[in-house]
């Protein structure tokens, strides 16, 4: 077995490049969202720019730290620190600050975070360490259901603060569990579950008339169905259980279907409603609702092929867009940079996502292959709903677009996720099949 000369002698170069690379073009953006001809100084902690350099510091010492630690602390200190942060879950569900209408940020003095950053890395470590234990077979249904419990209960936590956008970065978790063995069925189940509930969004609005009788979208919807159902049977009908199977899916499709309206109107916040409603054109709200999405596609089709050069931009430098420092980033690019920056953002971020995945599939270990999946799969979660709701995609939840979005705590939870991964990547080489 070969001996280390130095920590950093097998650390891979390329991924702390692209997150470097990532890094300082957010910072850029961020100086360029809060750009002030009056006020222009770079070293100045009363601007977004310059706290952000500060943040960029000490994630920079953060990470240093990560790459000096043994890499058998993560597996040995990973069921700790996802208790420590379930932990805090709870904790701030009963002494947290409530922030837009969520509960879910700890502010000490000048300091805030968010315990569903500390959550994603605790859960990452868990799963990996879980799922690489001799042992467990994720083809049985009882370590299915652990992996699920272990996943299910931090997202539980987060939905009741409620953060509707932190709890679905853990869908991301499922990217993880098909690299497992999990069936494309699921996958195909829940395609089907998000269709269904916009079906039935969009249907409680129209009605027909039919020879006289007037036709409501909900019962067009049944009698179809109803349809559907029956020429399955009718073609499968000599298969032992088709009819039972069959019966089963039609009850709970329209058990689904029908409690859309319930759901929506009695668990879902009004702005998130609202927010839905806009994306998917039932209503149209750009003064409102969907003002952020209107001045977002406003901003980023203004910039054209090259954009209008490095704070040059009107909507950016007029704070039409709101939250442009954090979830609206992007459009701070699409406006000065163009569609050419806003293709070398994407480059940037599929080429880190890639060489994780690379990465991952030459490990001998496997808990840092399942954790290096879990990274790639929380990183690739949060660039596409981000860049999806800034170009009208995708319903604005309010996440960050990893290492580029202003603040601390988001930045330096990316980093922990990263460069623990590049460390115990670092030691592939060294470890014994």
């Amino acid at each position: 077995m070969r001996t280390k000369v130095s920590i950093f002698e097998e650390i891979d170069w390329l991924s702390v490049a692209l997150y470097a690379a990532l890094v300082f073009f957010g910072w850029l953006s961020i100086y360029a969202a809060n750009y002030d001809d009056q006020s222009s100084q770079i070293f100045t902690l009363e601007t977004n720019h310059g706290k952000q350099l500060l943040w960029i510091a000490l994630a920079s010492i953060l990470g240093m730290i990560l790459l000096l630690l043994d890499h058998r602390f993560f597996e040995s200190f990973g069921y700790i620190i996802y208790g420590i942060s379930v932990f805090l879950l709870l904790a701030v569900l009963l002494v947290g600050t409530e922030i837009k209408g969520a509960q879910s940020w700890f502010v000490l003095g000048p300091v805030s975070f968010q315990p569903s950053e500390i959550a994603k890395f605790g859960t990452s470590l868990a799963l990996a360490k879980y799922l690489s234990t001799m042992g467990v077979h994720f083809s049985q249904t009882k370590h299915r259901l652990r992996t699920l419990a272990i996943v299910a209960l931090p997202a539980l936590l987060i939905m009741l603060q409620p953060d509707v956008g932190s709890t679905l970065v853990f869908l991301a978790f499922t990217l993880v569990l098909y690299r497992q063995g999990l069936s494309s069925w699921y996958f195909s189940l829940g395609f089907a579950a998000v269709f269904i509930f916009i079906m039935a969004l969009f249907l409680k609005q129209y009605e027909w008339t039919v020879f006289g009788i007037i036709i409501q979208g909900k019962i067009a919807f049944l009698a179809g169905f109803t349809g559907l159902i029956a020429l399955v049977y009718y073609l499968l009908r000599k298969v032992k259980g088709a009819l039972l199977i069959l019966g089963g899916v039609f009850a709970s499709t329209l058990l689904y279907f029908f409690s859309v309206d319930y759901v929506f109107s009695n668990v879902l916040k009004p702005h998130h409603q609202n927010r839905i409603n806009e994306l998917l054109g039932i209503v149209s709200d750009p003064l409102g609702a969907g003002y952020n999405v209107h001045q977002s596609k406003i901003a980023i089709g203004s910039g054209g092929f090259s954009g209008k050069g490095f704070l040059q931009g009107t909507q950016t430098k007029f704070n039409f867009v709101p939250e442009q420092s954090t979830d609206f980033i992007f459009c701070t690019v699409g406006e000065e940079w163009g569609f050419l920056g806003s293709l070398i953002l994407v480059f940037l971020f599929l080429a880190l996502l890639i060489r994780i995945i690379w990465l991952s599939e030459k490990q001998r270990s496997s808990f840092t292959r399942i954790y290096g999946y879990c990274v790639a799969a929380i990183l690739f979660m949060h660039f596409s709903i981000n860049i999806g709701m800034t170009i009208g995609l995708a319903p604005v939840i309010g996440i960050p677009l990893p290492f580029f979005s202003y603040g601390g705590s988001s930045l330096w939870s990316f980093t922990i996720l990263l460069f623990s991964f590049i460390k115990l990547d670092s030691e592939r080489k060294f470890i014994l099949r």
